[in-house]
């Protein structure tokens, strides 16, 4: 079974991947597959073409001619939506691709539902799987609080830093702001790191399960999301998520304290309210490693069946 995946390679992705499945390249980002000539001249190299929908950067804009070509090249095309959109030019792409697709994939129950109601499509639900191992050696602070702050649109402004920290401290911890190497912090932040009202804390991308894994509560700025791979991180690890109500967040984990967000705007008392009553739980414990094992291996198996049904209905046609 010759299998394509759109990204090629992304920690989803690869954990959902069947053992048994020859993932076919090319591995270039952005994927070559979402070129037109690339995709007619090697459409004889695969047996399925998995696009997963709001799990990459890349640009949405012109799928619908991207998945008529599929259709007319007869590729068995597999989705899986992570999230549904929101925005009229990103849910009309969507609804091209849905409408072409074999199969459609989502993460819970919730999302399957919204595909429904808004896309006429019966959606299967494959629960996230493991993404991250907690490590053994690395304690969490009771009481810290961390938010990333940075460039891209998922990160946290301002304003979330500060109603982060007065959470923090109403919940009687302290806040952290955590940012990638290579990016530049709001010169309101380096104040506030200077004046010792938080703590501001470099690390590289590698690093990111383990700084999740040293606080006690983690704030998801995440806006306009669907799901979310760092809550999946956070569980696997052991910290408590504080999340934007906007989306499924609260579905694909029930173990998560919700801010109120109308996926634009953070409302700030609202998510001091959220950390505060997140610190005063206690923090969770890291994924059973054997329970996530068998939840992995079962969306393997899932994705196994349907890679076999797509190609077979391919080759009876």
């Amino acid at each position: 079974m010759r299998a394509a995946t759109i990204p090629h390679t992304d920690p989803y992705v690869d954990a959902v991947l069947p053992p048994e499945v020859v993932h076919v390249g090319p591995t270039a980002d952005p994927s070559p597959w979402l070129d037109l000539t690339q995709l007619a001249a090697l459409a004889d190299d695969i047996d399925v073409l998995h696009l997963h929908v709001g799990q990459t950067h890349q640009a949405v804009a012109g799928l619908e001619c991207w998945t008529e070509t599929v259709r007319q090249l007869g590729i068995p095309l597999v989705v899986t939506v992570h999230q549904v959109g929101g925005q009229p030019a990103v849910d009309a792409d969507l609804d091209a691709v849905l409408r072409n697709a074999e199969v459609v994939l989502t993460l819970t129950a919730a999302a399957a539902d919204e595909i429904a109601e808004r896309f006429g499509r019966t959606a299967i639900v494959v629960a996230h799987p493991t993404v991250a191992i907690a490590d053994a050696d690395l304690g969490a602070e009771r009481g810290l609080v961390g938010v990333r702050l940075g460039t891209a649109p998922e990160d946290a402004s301002v304003g979330m830093v500060r109603a982060a920290l007065s959470g923090a401290v109403s919940g009687g911890g302290r806040l952290r702001v955590l940012l990638v190497d290579g990016s530049d912090a709001h010169p309101d932040v380096v104040a506030a790191a200077r004046d010792g009202e938080v703590e501001l804390v470099v690390y590289r991308a590698e690093e990111w399960p383990a700084q999740l894994q040293q606080l006690h509560v983690a704030v998801l700025p995440e806006r306009c999301g669907t799901h979310s791979r760092d809550l999946e991180i956070c569980r696997d690890v052991g910290t408590r998520v504080v999340a934007p109500s906007c989306g499924w967040f609260a579905e694909q984990w029930s173990d998560v304290v919700t801010y109120a967000d109308d996926a634009t705007d953070p409302d700030g008392m609202s998510l001091t309210a959220a950390v505060a009553a997140a610190l005063a739980r206690p923090m969770p414990r890291p994924a059973d490693r054997t329970w996530r094992t068998e939840q992995r291996d079962a969306a393997r198996r899932v994705h196994a069946e349907i890679y076999a049904q797509v190609a077979g209905d391919r080759a009876w046609s």
